[in-house]
């Protein structure tokens, strides 16, 4: 099995004040690409709104926008976009299209597990396929038993499905965990064929239709000893592994920005917007929105540009608490929308009626209630005051 390796030292380094402009820029360019990408992911977004509709002119647009490969470090041909700067280019990609922003976010999770804990022969792999403008994505959760990684002939294979698969049929490298004879769970990054071993007519859900979500069956293919990637339990490895929460509370954060807008433009149109309800509705919307956001942006920098200085059991809890505000910001941002605009926001095409299907289904992330009662007992267990609570 293969362990973490770690990046080589860079060869050319420029001085720490030009080295801050040129990411900098590079930011700055990201983040036009992405609301291009944005722009033109929303004109779309009612064509891909159906079951096995994959958005596949807006993953190329991502891929020529350097978007794709952007997270990678510069020396592996990324732009090392991290922090705040991926946390904009995620909102960016959610206002457009949450089924876009949940492939994005998965891709973007894919390279950082590899970057994380795989070897440099593996990271120069998956930067490789990047580079070809390959979607990656991660898929963890099993259906009645485990994904198995099995011996076979001095190699491996692996056995079983995955469920609730997004890109299934049409990533070709997707991350996924898998058990093997002697109980460890390990990340593997097999290879498959477009179109093939996926089913997503059993994706019924509310919302999300364009995610491309559904069942992929494993069972027979081989594995290299290059698509092992680190050790036994590196996947749910803390803080990483729920401190990246942040990352899809940032899509749901641009889906909501999108929905304050409609409801801005709805009222500016009718001519509404001076009633008093409708006032008071507005700037209850603004609140959770920026609600959301602030949240947000205090997860990103806890989990992420902070996460050296804190116990990861810290890192941890405070994300999970972020991910639960923004739940209940984008519920409640809904509530005021649908009030306002009332049964024209239920009705097709008005893109409020598609985004809030799609905002409504993708809050529903696994474990709320575990995360908020493990948040509140770190928050017990801890004597600090309230005010340092999470410096």
């Amino acid at each position: 099995m293969s362990a973490a390796g770690k990046f080589p030292a860079l060869g050319n380094i420029v001085p720490f004040s030009e080295g801050i402009a040129i990411a900098s820029a590079r930011s700055c360019s990201l983040m036009s690409a992405a609301c291009d990408v944005a722009d033109r992911a929303f004109v779309s977004a009612s064509a891909y709104d159906e079951v096995g509709a994959y958005p596949a002119a807006e993953v190329a647009a991502l891929h020529e926008a350097d978007l794709l490969a952007a997270a990678l470090p510069c020396e592996f041909g990324g732009a090392g976009l991290g922090g705040l700067a991926l946390c904009d280019v995620l909102r960016q990609i959610g206002s457009g299209s949450l089924p876009l922003g949940r492939l994005f976010e998965g891709h973007i999770n894919a390279i950082g597990l590899v970057l994380r804990y795989g070897q440099r022969a593996q990271i120069l792999l998956v930067a490789r396929e990047v580079q070809e403008g390959k979607m990656f994505g991660v898929w963890n959760t099993d259906d009645k038993e485990n994904l198995r990684l099995v011996p076979d002939q001095g190699s491996y294979r692996l056995d079983g499905r995955k469920i609730l698969a997004s890109g299934a049929g049409h990533i070709e490298r997707p991350i996924v965990t898998a058990t093997d004879e002697q109980g460890r769970r390990l990340i593997v990054m097999p290879h498959l064929q477009t179109g093939e071993r996926a089913d997503v007519s059993q994706w019924t859900a509310h919302g999300m239709r364009a995610s491309v979500t559904g069942v992929v069956d494993f069972s027979g293919i081989a594995v290299k000893p290059i698509e092992i990637v680190g050790s036994d339990g590196d996947y749910e490895r803390q803080p990483a592994f729920s401190g990246g929460a942040w990352r899809f509370a940032a899509v749901h954060q641009g889906g909501m920005e999108r929905l304050l807008d409609l409801l801005r433009e709805h009222l500016r149109r009718t001519g509404r917007g001076g009633d008093p309800h409708q006032a008071a509705r507005l700037g209850q919307a603004a609140i959770a929105t920026e609600t959301a956001r602030l949240w947000v942006e205090r997860a990103v920098a806890i989990a992420e540009t902070q996460s050296q200085t804190r116990a990861p059991d810290q890192v941890v809890a405070y994300v999970n608490l972020a991910r639960l505000a923004v739940e209940r910001a984008g519920l409640e941002l809904m509530e005021l929308v649908h009030r306002s605009v009332g049964l024209q926001g239920f009705m097709r095409p008005n893109p409020i009626e598609r985004i809030s299907r799609d905002l409504a289904t993708y809050l529903r992330q696994p474990g709320p209630d575990r995360a908020l009662t493990s948040a509140a007992a770190w928050t017990l267990d801890h004597e600090t005051p309230a005010s340092d609570l999470w410096r």
